[in-house]
C-alpha cells in the first residue's frame, strides 16, 4: 500500500512497540524551566502519536496531562499504552487543539512540529498557553556517527533512493532555521535550544521495527525501494545480538508573552 507523506495509519503498532524514548535529562531540563512545581503544571502534548514523550513528561507527577492526536490509529495505540496513567486523549491538531484559552503551562510537539502549519500552530499554542508558559518542539534523531554500521545503513538508503529528503528526522531544513523563526515570532518573548544524548541497545527486531514505523522515507522512496532497503538492513543486522544506537534529543523552547 502506497504511503502518504505524514499519514501514520498502519504504522502505529510498530511506532508503539519500537520507537525509543527521549533523553531523560532533556525532559528534566524542560520541566525545570517552567516556573511552577511539577505538581502544579498543566501539560499538553500536541501530535502526541502513541504517547512516548507524553508519558515521559507526565511521569514527573504533573497536575494534568492532555494528549492531542489527529490520527485515529496512533491515538488508539496511545490510549492503550497510557491505560495506567491519568493522561486525557483528545482528537485535535496543531492548528486546532480544541482546548480552552490559557489552560496550559507547557505545550509540546515531539517529532511532529514539522507536520503542521507553523504560523497557525504557534498562534493556537499562544492561545492555549498561559502568559509565561512554554512551547517546546522536540525531536529524537539517531546520532549515527557513533556507530559505523548505522553510517553504512544510512549510505545504503541514499544509494537506493537518492532523491529522498529527510522531513521528520530532527536534522532537516525545518530545524535548521527553527531557532530564528521562534525568536522572531510575535507571540514569543525568547527562545532557547537544548540537546542531550542517550545510547540504547536494540535487538535486530527492535531496530528494524523503528525503520518500519517511519513515514517520510517510505512515502518518498516508494514501497518497492523501501522494501529493498529494509531487506539490506535485515541482512546487516540479523546475526547481531544487539545494535547500539545513540540518539540525540533536540529541543527548542519558546516562552509565550
Amino acid at each position: 500500500m502506497k504511503k502518504k507523506l505524514g499519514d501514520f495509519t498502519g504504522l502505529a503498532k510498530n511506532y508503539s512497540l519500537y520507537r525509543p524514548s527521549y533523553c531523560p535529562l532533556v525532559c528534566k531540563a524542560i520541566l525545570g524551566l517552567v516556573d511552577k512545581n511539577n505538581n502544579e503544571i498543566d501539560f499538553v502534548d500536541v501530535g502526541a502519536g502513541t504517547g512516548i514523550w507524553t508519558r515521559m513528561i507526565n511521569h514527573a507527577g504533573l497536575n494534568s496531562t492532555v494528549a492531542i492526536e489527529p490520527n485515529d490509529d496512533m491515538r488508539k495505540h496511545g490510549i492503550l499504552d497510557s491505560q495506567k496513567t491519568n493522561i486525557t486523549w483528545v482528537n485535535g491538531s496543531g492548528e486546532n487543539t480544541t482546548l480552552n484559552d490559557n489552560s496550559a503551562d507547557l505545550l509540546s510537539m515531539a517529532s511532529s512540529f514539522h507536520w503542521v502549519d507553523f504560523e497557525k500552530a504557534i498562534k493556537e499554542f499562544s492561545r492555549v498557553l498561559r502568559p509565561g508558559g512554554f512551547f517546546t518542539a522536540v525531536w529524537n534523531p539517531r546520532h549515527i556517527e557513533c556507530n559505523p554500521l548505522l553510517v553504512e545503513i544510512e549510505e545504503k538508503l541514499y544509494e537506493i533512493a537518492p532523491h529522498i529528503k529527510r522531513v521528520s528526522s530532527g536534522n532537516s531544513d525545518f530545524t535548521d532555521t527553527l531557532t530564528e523563526r521562534l525568536k522572531n515570532a510575535d507571540v514569543f518573548s525568547d527562545a532557547i535550544y537544548l540537546e542531550g544524548f542517550h545510547t540504547i541497545k536494540q535487538t535486530p527486531e527492535e531496530y528494524l521495527g523503528v525503520w518500519w514505523s517511519v513515514n517520510d522515507i517510505r512515502a518518498q522512496a516508494g514501497e518497492d525501494k523501501f522494501i529493498q532497503f529494509m531487506a539490506f538492513v535485515e541482512e546487516k543486522t540479523s546475526n547481531l545480538d544487539f545494535i547500539e544506537t545513540t540518539y540525540k534529543t533536540r529541543a527548542w523552547l519558546a516562552r509565550v508573552r
